[in-house]
């Protein structure tokens, strides 16, 4: 297994939910594991200038991109600058198999991806249109045929193939609700048609229509919740336009999976900037503490992709809060090393609010770095981790206020904090 499919499954596992506090304490995940969990939206395939993309992806500290088969060069730099390696999504068999040969063999390639929004954008293979409101028989054909050449050709069989975007739409039951079509399904593929290795939702944290509402973030992270936006459930556990039946509730909990799209426009959804900036980081730290192996965030620049204002950077490249909250995030959890053997640590927080979550995380070099973020859209919450010993030195940082502690406390067991819609962050010697 390569090491980008390596680390996508060492992200679930460590992410998954059974992860949970136990006498010993909570385990944590490696920081590492965690950062090479986000990824963002570009460009480069549909001929915006890569160059643009190298300072705006070292700042955010950001490894995965997500593109089409088109202006290599493009991907080959960006890796050789920053290490950025590509989800390669497309509709055409031999472009993205021809793309990804030369990717994988110099380590650029993460992952290969499947037709992008077949019910937005409908395709054509062997000379049958699908998707949309048509049959999606073609769909569902292309995608097991790119997963039967991609896992035949010695090269890119140990990349991890994520599925089609948009699986909820089908119009007719072809089974795309599955990864593997099991048994008496009663799909109009066969049972053991295989499409792909990681489920594969575009769950827009703004896709609800409720506005910003306590919560947000966590709830679009949710496997088995059944709302509005286009989550793991309309995708899979019963599909939002046939209502075909797929997978059960526990079945969802643990099916790898990852999110391509994602994000928050920072003019036409509620709070502006500031909000989509807070969003994104609670979004990111959701996603992973719900057990999704990536998060992709829709997009990197304003204006290339769509014509909105989603992207993490304004049209004249200069950063928006959302960039400088990521950059803040991953220079503090900063490692490049994967931990695969976590420690633990023994913590409580009593009463904890409903919207507040916790995540913890050690570096290489033994540290450990408890994340808590609260997602009540008004208002503050006070209040208090304790640990089971006193820490000699606990420092304390805020997301939105920079990459030096806002506090440092010493020789102590009990951390008081005061969360208002965003993230902190507690370090913690390993002793």
């Amino acid at each position: 297994m390569n090491k980008a499919a390596l680390l996508a499954c060492c992200v679930f596992l460590a992410a998954s939910p059974a992860r949970a506090q136990s006498p010993a304490g909570v385990r944590a995940a490696s920081a590492d594991a965690f950062l090479n969990s986000l990824g963002v939206n570009t460009h480069v395939a549909q001929g915006y200038n890569p160059a643009h993309y190298a300072e705006p992806l070292h700042y955010l500290g950001i490894r995965n991109i997500r593109d089409g088969a088109r202006n290599l060069s493009g991907y080959f730099m960006l890796h050789k600058k920053d290490g950025i390696r590509v989800d390669l999504v497309g509709a055409k068999i031999d472009d993205l198999l021809d793309a990804a040969r030369p990717l994988a063999e110099n380590d650029v390639l993460m992952a290969i991806e499947g037709p992008n929004e077949p019910n937005n954008w409908p395709i054509t293979y062997m000379g049958v249109r699908g998707g949309g409101k048509e049959s999606w028989g073609p769909v569902a054909d292309m995608q097991a045929d790119l997963y039967k050449q991609v896992k035949a050709d010695p090269v890119l069989k140990k990349y991890p193939v994520f599925d089609v975007s948009e699986a909820g739409a089908e119009t007719n039951n072809v089974g795309l609700q599955f990864l593997t079509i099991p048994p008496g399904a009663k799909t109009q593929r066969p049972a053991g048609t295989v499409f792909a290795d990681y489920a594969n939702v575009h769950n827009y944290v703004s896709g609800h229509g409720q506005g910003y509402v306590d919560n947000e973030a966590w709830q679009a992270a949710d496997p088995t919740l059944d709302k509005s936006w286009d989550g793991l459930y309309g995708e899979y556990g019963k599909t939002w336009r046939g209502k075909f039946a797929g997978y059960a509730d526990a079945q969802l909990e643990t099916l790898p999976r990852v999110t391509t799209e994602t994000g928050w426009d920072s003019v036409n959804d509620p709070g502006g900037e500031a909000v989509q900036g807070t969003i994104l980081v609670n979004t990111l730290l959701a996603q992973f503490k719900r057990g999704w192996a990536y998060t992709f965030i829709y997009e990197l620049g304003d204006g290339e992709g769509s014509t909105g204002n989603q992207g993490l950077y304004r049209k004249d490249w200069t950063p928006k809060p959302a960039a400088d909250y990521i950059h803040n995030l991953t220079t503090i959890l900063a490692d490049d090393k994967p931990r695969p053997h976590t420690g633990a640590l023994a913590y409580t927080i009593a009463d904890q609010p409903a919207t507040v979550h916790d995540l913890l995380l050690q570096k290489s070099d033994g540290t450990f770095f408890l994340v808590i973020w609260n997602e009540k859209t008004s208002g503050t919450d006070d209040i208090a981790v304790d640990l089971a010993a006193p820490r000699r030195t606990v420092r304390i940082y805020d997301v939105t206020r920079g990459t030096d502690p806002v506090a440092t406390l010493h020789h102590t067991a009990h951390i008081p904090l005061t969360l208002g819609d965003h993230a902190m962050i507690v370090e913690l010697p390993g002793r």
